[in-house]
Parts: C-alpha cells; sequence; structure tokens
C-alpha cells in the first residue's frame, strides 16, 4: 500500500450539472467512489494532478488510494469521461476495493525479440491482433504488462495466450478458447511476386504449345 499512488481529493457539496461546472471553474474535476457495499461517496480531484497521472497510458488499470480530509480509500479508476472538443477530464468514477477484491482490467502487452524472429527476418509482418488482454485479477497484485515472446516464429506462425506467461491469481477473462494474440503475416510484395510467378510459367507453357501447333500446320501446308 505503501508504493500506491495518492490522490488527494476533497468533498464535493451538491450534486447535478450547476454543481459541477462549479468544481470544474474551480480547476477541479468531480468524481464518485462507489462500491464494496458502502454509500457513495462525491468528491473532487484537482484537474491537473489527473491530467498527468492520464498520461502514464494506464490510469484505468492502476491502483490509488484516495487521501479525503486524512480518510484513505484503496481504489481504482472505473470511467473516465472527457471533454469532447478539448479532450480533458471532466468527471471520474473510483471504485472501492475491499480487502481480497478482485478486478477485471487489460492489461497492455510487450511484443519481445522481434530480431530473434525468422519471419520478420524474411519481411514478415507482426499483425497484432490484441494490444491488450482483458484479465481478472486480485487488486492488490494488478500486472504492469504482458511479455509475448517471439522468438523462433516464421511466417504463418500465431502466439496465443497459452504462450504468455500469467502471474498466480491472474486469468484472462475469455476462457472457452486459446486465442490468438499476434500473427507473423506474409508480406505482401512476397506474396505478389509468388503469384506472377506462376501466372508467368503458365503463360509461357500456353505460349510455346501455340507455336508448337502454328509450326505444324505450316509443315502440313507445305507438303
Amino acid at each position: 500500500m505503501a508504493d500506491t499512488p495518492v490522490i488527494d481529493a476533497a468533498v464535493r457539496e451538491g450534486v447535478g450539472k450547476g454543481a459541477s461546472r462549479a468544481v470544474r471553474r474551480q480547476g477541479r474535476v468531480p468524481g464518485v467512489i462507489y462500491g464494496d457495499k458502502k454509500e457513495p461517496e462525491t468528491i473532487s480531484v484537482p484537474r491537473k494532478e489527473l491530467e498527468v497521472m492520464m498520461q502514464t497510458g494506464s490510469f484505468l488499470s492502476t491502483l490509488f488510494i484516495v487521501n479525503v480530509d486524512g480518510k484513505k480509500t484503496q481504489v481504482i479508476p472505473r470511467d473516465l469521461q472527457l471533454d469532447p472538443v478539448r479532450d480533458f477530464p471532466i468527471h471520474v468514477d473510483f471504485l472501492r476495493l475491499g480487502k481480497g477484491a478482485t478486478v477485471t482490467v487489460e492489461i497492455s502487452v510487450n511484443f519481445l525479440n522481434e530480431e530473434e524472429s525468422p519471419g520478420l527476418k524474411r519481411g514478415g509482418v507482426l499483425n497484432v491482433v490484441r494490444y491488450s488482454i482483458e484479465v481478472n485479477c486480485p487488486a492488490d497484485s494488478i500486472p504492469e504488462s504482458f511479455d509475448a515472446d517471439l522468438t523462433g516464429l516464421d511466417l504463418g506462425d500465431s502466439i496465443h495466450i497459452s504462450a504468455i506467461d500469467l502471474p498466480d491469481g491472474v486469468e484472462p477473462t475469455i476462457t472457452d478458447r486459446d486465442f490468438t494474440v499476434a500473427t507473423i503475416a506474409s508480406p505482401a510484395g512476397l506474396e505478389s511476386e509468388d503469384d506472377e510467378g506462376e501466372e508467368g510459367e503458365d503463360g509461357l507453357e500456353g505460349v510455346e504449345g501455340e507455336e508448337g501447333e502454328e509450326g505444324e500446320e505450316a509443315e502440313d501446308t507445305e507438303a
């Protein structure tokens, strides 16, 4: 808990659009803490502090401690609303986490050892099917990311969820199949060259056959 980032929040008085606009004029973002079978708490957080946290790219899968007048609550963001025009935060929802809570989060995937993939060395393309994977995991041990090793993968090969090491207690939300995370696709240029080569051979055989027939006809005429 000591390493969990802290958000200093304040109690938000009043609800509704008017009250929310007043909070935003003060440079703060209205929010709510809910869950764990307790009453929702209306709060506000500093907008600049929230924007810094958003830039990490993992805001919605990060545990925080919300400190409201000395009362500390462990939470995870569940929803972040942005202004449709100016793209700054206008509302945030936090899920209150009790002891032993399990959460559903999306974890990003890192693709490692591209230089060790024969398919990529031959000009293949890494076709990423899933840049992140949705998992269920203990709230106090959310992985930062998953690693997908591309070593040995050739053209046409795929990497599935079963090839990725998941920490204990972490399970993908999709459990009915060994779903694909990425594939090594053949480059379009290579496919085109193969197709042209086949067509060229067929065309050459056709020309030679026609010339042969014309030659035979010419011999018959001369005879």
